[in-house]
């Protein structure tokens, strides 16, 4: 692996070909909500395949910090105390979330709806991103949350009040936002109800009944009734859809080859992937179906071939949100034109995702125009390679490393520190799925 990296980053060789069959590390969205729930069950919850990333770890570390007993942190096995009804203890210090959106999101929640005083900060990306879209639905329920940042940005400095459930319609589909509101429903009064424009990820309502949590499922979100007791639990997280995503799109693009993915979670709110590599004309078969933790798990098989250009938008766009990197990187080397619309909201991730994108692929010598929520992807066969920033985007290092699968010359990725906030050891196992 020392020939792939660089003073600053990676050095990826054009022309790589994956196969093989392979486990991608645990699934963040679900790691970061079985860290909350255990910190909050009554009793000794057993996590296995928790994701060691930053963005996780941070999760549990704040957990600890507010009381849970947790160990075996930064491993991929833990064992964590919660500290039962109303049991969260203000922080020595303010809670350091980092990188991690989905955690600072919900901890937010879950600190507000149980009455526990403390600041919740993270680098410089994190406060740069909005939290508006969390603080209007707690302050509705009576949160007092004081934004530091510009424009109801964190640090947020969280002051105890009891909260009432409400009847929020979210503006927009978001798993965060919907998860934010129910955790803190979790220690409202009353009922809570969280409705969307559109469907979004439901992890949250599909792992609360594996705590002993009753959620109502609504035909456009959730509720919850609040007072509720949270049940330790022993729970298996899976693989991890968006890690699989850069090993399927490889050998999605590389005619003849066969790769497995096993123990992937295959939640239908977050199987767009497949739906979009389908549509493209890969061949994805979903193999021995099971459950774990109320999540469907398989293994993926892809088969190698041709790529055409296909429409991501709408509902669809809502479900491969998180994949739109790899995607574009698909889009690259299909044959025709893809276009990729309500996308709005990637302007203000770890990066504006849609505008650096679409320079990463100039940058490796690709054809994109970009919009406003969006862009258009022209296809070729091969592109050149050239060297790229991932502007401290994890996604985009990962997806403009795959990309070198199909330029004639090396794909050199700046920044690829970031990469471990979500997976830790990608480059290790992409070098193993290439032989």
């Amino acid at each position: 692996m020392n020939s792939w990296l660089g003073d600053s980053g990676w050095e990826v060789p054009g022309g790589l070909r994956v196969g093989g069959r392979l486990r991608v590390p645990g699934d963040k969205s679900i790691s970061h909500r079985a860290a909350i729930l255990a910190g909050l069950a009554a009793g000794r919850s057993h996590i296995r395949g928790f994701l060691t990333g930053e963005d996780t770890v941070n999760t549990a570390r704040a957990m600890a910090a507010l009381g849970a007993q947790v160990t075996g942190l930064g491993s991929p096995e833990m064992e964590i105390e919660g500290v039962g009804a109303a049991g969260l203890t203000a922080p020595s210090h303010d809670l350091d979330m980092g990188n991690a959106g989905t955690g600072i999101r919900l901890l937010t929640g879950v600190v507000a709806g149980q009455g526990v005083a403390c600041r919740l900060t993270g680098d410089a990306s994190l406060c740069s991103r909005p939290m508006g879209r969390i603080l209007t639905p707690l302050r509705a329920m009576g949160a007092q949350i004081d934004a530091e940042g510009d424009g109801d940005r964190a640090p947020l400095a969280v002051r105890p009040t009891p909260l009432s459930g409400i009847d929020y319609h979210s503006p927009i589909a978001s798993a965060q936002v919907k998860s934010c509101v129910l955790l803190a429903g979790l220690g409202a009064s009353g009922r809570t109800a969280v409705h969307e424009p559109a469907r979004s990820r439901d992890h949250t309502e599909r792992i609360l009944p594996a705590f002993g949590v009753d959620v109502e499922l609504l035909a456009d979100g959730a509720a919850i009734d609040g007072g509720q007791t949270v049940a330790p639990c022993d729970l298996t997280v899976p693989g991890d859809l968006s890690s699989a995503a850069f090993f399927l799109v490889a050998a999605a693009l590389t005619e003849g080859a066969t790769l497995t993915v096993a123990g992937v979670g295959v939640n239908p709110t977050r199987t767009g992937l497949i739906d979009c590599l389908r549509a493209m004309g890969a061949r994805v078969e979903v193999v021995g179906e099971r459950e774990e933790g109320g999540e469907p798990t398989a293994d993926l098989v892809v088969t190698g071939g041709g790529l055409g250009g296909i429409e991501i938008g709408g509902e669809l766009m809502v479900r491969a949100i998180d994949e739109f990197p790899i995607l574009a990187v698909a889009a690259c080397f299909a044959d025709g034109d893809t276009v990729f619309r309500d996308a709005a909201e990637l302007r203000v991730k770890e990066s504006d995702r849609i505008a650096a994108m679409a320079a990463a692929i100039r940058a490796i010598g690709g054809d994109v125009e970009e919009r406003p929520d969006g862009m258009v992807v022209r296809g070729r066969p091969l592109l050149p390679g050239g060297r790229i920033d991932s502007l401290g985007d994890h996604r985009i290092a990962m997806s403009m490393a795959i990309a070198a699968s199909r330029c004639t010359g090396p794909v050199v990725v700046h920044d690829t520190a970031c990469v471990d906030t979500s997976f830790p050891g990608f480059l290790r196992l992409l070098q193993k799925a290439t032989g």
